[in-house]
């Protein structure tokens, strides 16, 4: 099973693609845009890069960064419209979408939820045996979600609610 993990973002959505159970990296790395480009033209690029990486690796499931709404909304608001891309690029190529928030990927990388950051892109190089952490952080955290997803789409909890639906 082929599964992204993308954090979305407006100027720089991290992806990673991980084949599971094998814990294999297929390829990880950021789509950025211009913070000087329209809005409109920086999702429809985030779509383009992105529909070209589904059509190219063949995900079955897709994990997906639950948007968090710190102190700052106004920055969430971009975030959020990145998302949408996101989840329009999922249902286009009918994936499976598994949201998680920060603290169960933590959780499922390190084995705690509130895990720094540089624990989280040690255990994530170690997984996947890397030569070297990925980067940038945005592209680590795609591994870290790709490699929370799978997990969760490897439970048993997970394959019975499919059967069923």
């Amino acid at each position: 099973m082929i599964v992204l993990g993308i954090d979305p973002g407006s100027a720089i959505c991290g992806y990673g693609f991980v084949e599971h159970p094998a814990l294999k990296p297929l390829a990880v790395g950021v789509i950025t845009t211009s913070p000087n480009a329209r809005m409109q033209d920086r999702l429809l690029k985030i779509h383009t890069e992105l529909a070209a990486l589904i059509a190219a690796y063949r995900p079955q499931i897709m994990g997906l960064e639950k948007l968090f709404f710190g102190k700052n909304a106004t920055t969430a608001i971009p975030v959020a419209q990145a998302r949408g891309i996101v989840l329009l690029c999922a249902a286009q190529s009918n994936l499976d979408v598994i949201e998680l928030s920060p603290n169960e990927v933590k959780q499922a990388v390190t084995g705690y939820g509130h895990a720094e950051k540089e624990q989280v892109i040690y255990m994530v190089t170690k997984l996947l045996k890397l030569a070297a952490p990925p980067k940038p952080d945005d592209a680590a955290d795609a591994l870290a979600i790709a490699l929370a997803a799978g997990y969760q789409a490897d439970s048993p909890a997970y394959r019975n609610f499919e059967a069923l639906s």
